[in-house]
C-alpha cells in the first residue's frame, strides 16, 4: 500500500491536513471522503531515488538526469498564449493521453518564452511526482489561484479533461469580452492621438508664422487672438526664460505624472478601493465597467462551483480575481453569510453592486440548487449588455469627438482670421 498525503476542507470550511493509506489514489479519496472531508489535493509520497540507492547511487554509477533549461525571458505568459495551451491540453487529455506525454509535447511546440520556461519547470515538477496542480502552483506569474483551484478540483474528481475543456472555454470567453471592450477603445484613442499631434503642429509651427505677420502690419490683435498666440508661445517656449518646447514638455510630462500617480496610488490598499469606486460612477464608463466586472464574477463563480469547488473557496478565489476593490469587498461579505449558514443573495443585495435581476436570478439559483447554471446564464446575458453598452458608447463618443474637435479647430480659424479681416478693411481704406 501507498501513502497518500492530502489537504481537504471540513464541514466548516477549515483546511485540514494529513495521510491516509491507501492501494490507489480513488481509493485515498474515497477514504478522505468517509471521513466527512473534501479533499482539495491528494499525492503519493514517493520515496526519492537518492533515498533508496543510498551512496550506491553516486559510487555505482547511477545515471543523473538532466534538466532542460529554458531561454532568458522577459515578462509573464500571455492570456491568448494560456488559452491556447489550455484548450490544447483538454484535447490531449480527451484523447487520452498521459498528462505527462501531454505536457511534453505541448513543451516542445511552444516558441521560446515565458509559457516555454513555465512547462519545462512543470513538466519536471510532474514528472518527480507532484501532481500538475502543485506544478502549476509553483508558478502564479502563468497560472493564477483560479486556474490551479480549478485543475485541482478536476484532479480530485478524476474529471480533469472536463474541468480543462471548461476552463479554455471560460478563458475564451474571457479574453473575447476584454477583446471587444479594447476594440472600443482604439477609436477615439487614435483620434484624440491624431488631433493632439495636429494642434501640436498648428501651435508650434503654424500659429507663430502668423504671428510674423500680424507684427509686421501692425495690427490691433483682438483678445482671442492674443490669447491664442500667448497660449502657442507657451506651448512652444518662446516666452522670455523659457527653453524651447517647455510648455509641451510641461503638459505632456504633467499627464506622464498623472498616469504614474495613479497607478501608484491603484497599487495602495485604499487607493485601489476609492478609485475603483469613483471608476463605477463614472457617468460614461461607470456602467460599462460594472456591466463587465458582474460578467466577470458571475463567469467565474459559475465555472468553479460547476468544477467541483468548495462554495466558500469558490467565493474567495471569485473576490480575489474580480478586478474591482467593490465587487471584492461584496463577495467576502458574501462569503462570511454563507459561512454563518445564511444566503448568498441577502449580503450582495445589500451592497448594492449588482442590479435587481442579478440578485434575484441567484437567489432562484439558490433556492432551485442550480446556482452555476444561473451564474452562467447571468454572465453570458452580460456579455450582451457589454456589447450593447460598447455599441452605444462609441456612437456617443464619435459626436461628441466631432464637436470637440470641431470647437477647438473652429476657435483656432477665427482667432487667425478675425485680425486678417482688419487687415483687409484697412488696405481698403487706406487705397480709397
Amino acid at each position: 500500500m501507498a501513502t497518500f498525503a492530502y489537504e481537504a476542507l471540513n464541514a466548516s470550511g477549515s483546511k485540514q491536513k494529513g495521510t491516509v493509506e491507501a492501494t490507489s489514489s480513488e481509493e485515498a479519496i474515497q477514504r478522505i471522503k468517509s471521513q466527512g472531508f473534501y479533499p482539495t489535493q491528494v499525492r503519493e509520497q514517493k520515496v526519492k531515488k537518492s533515498d533508496v540507492a543510498g551512496d550506491g547511487g553516486a559510487a555505482g554509477g547511477g545515471v543523473a538526469t538532466k534538466k532542460k533549461r529554458g531561454a532568458i525571458s522577459i515578462g509573464g505568459v500571455k492570456a491568448k498564449q494560456l488559452t491556447v495551451f489550455t484548450r490544447q491540453l483538454s484535447t490531449l487529455q480527451d484523447a487520452g493521453l498521459p498528462l505527462l506525454r501531454s505536457l511534453q509535447i505541448l513543451e516542445s511546440q511552444a516558441k521560446p518564452g515565458p509559457l516555454k520556461n513555465t512547462l519545462i519547470g512543470v513538466c519536471e515538477e510532474v514528472e518527480g511526482g507532484a501532481s500538475l496542480s502543485e506544478a502549476m502552483a509553483k508558478h502564479p506569474k502563468a497560472f493564477n489561484k483560479l486556474y490551479v483551484k480549478m485543475v485541482a478540483a478536476g484532479e480530485v474528481g478524476g474529471v480533469l479533461d472536463i474541468i480543462l475543456q471548461r476552463l479554455a472555454e471560460f478563458m475564451e470567453k474571457s479574453e473575447r469580452l476584454k477583446r471587444r471592450v479594447k476594440g472600443a477603445m482604439v477609436y477615439p484613442l487614435v483620434v484624440i492621438v491624431v488631433a493632439g499631434l495636429i494642434l501640436t503642429f498648428i501651435m508650434v509651427f503654424i500659429i507663430p508664422k502668423f504671428e510674423e505677420i500680424f507684427t509686421d502690419f501692425g495690427v490691433e490683435l483682438p483678445g482671442l487672438t492674443r490669447w491664442l498666440i500667448g497660449t502657442s508661445r507657451w506651448f512652444a517656449g518662446t516666452n522670455p526664460g523659457m527653453f524651447p518646447g517647455q510648455g509641451a514638455f510641461m503638459l505632456f510630462g504633467g499627464l506622464f505624472l498623472v498616469f504614474v500617480f495613479w497607478k501608484l496610488v491603484r497599487k495602495a490598499g485604499p487607493g485601489r478601493a476609492v478609485t475603483d469606486r469613483l471608476m463605477i460612477w463614472t457617468p460614461i464608463f461607470g456602467r460599462l465597467i460594472k456591466k463587465t466586472v458582474v460578467a466577470r464574477f458571475t463567469r467565474t463563480l459559475g465555472t468553479l462551483i460547476s468544477a467541483g469547488v468548495p462554495i466558500l473557496e469558490a467565493v474567495t478565489i471569485t473576490s480575489q480575481t474580480s478586478g474591482n476593490a467593490v465587487f471584492e469587498k461584496a463577495l467576502m461579505k458574501v462569503h462570511d453569510s454563507i459561512r454563518e449558514g445564511e444566503t448568498f443573495a441577502g449580503p450582495l443585495r445589500e451592497s448594492k453592486t449588482c442590479d435587481g435581476i442579478v440578485v434575484n436570478m441567484i437567489d432562484v439559483g439558490e433556492e432551485t440548487g442550480e446556482l452555476d447554471a444561473m451564474l452562467m446564464k447571468i454572465a453570458d446575458n452580460y456579455d450582451e449588455e457589454v456589447d450593447v453598452a460598447i455599441a452605444s458608447l462609441v456612437s456617443l463618443l464619435e459626436p461628441l469627438m466631432v464637436v470637440v474637435l470641431g470647437g477647438m479647430v473652429g476657435t483656432i480659424v477665427v482667432a487667425m482670421f478675425l485680425p486678417l479681416v482688419a487687415m483687409i478693411e484697412s488696405l481698403q481704406g487706406g487705397g480709397v
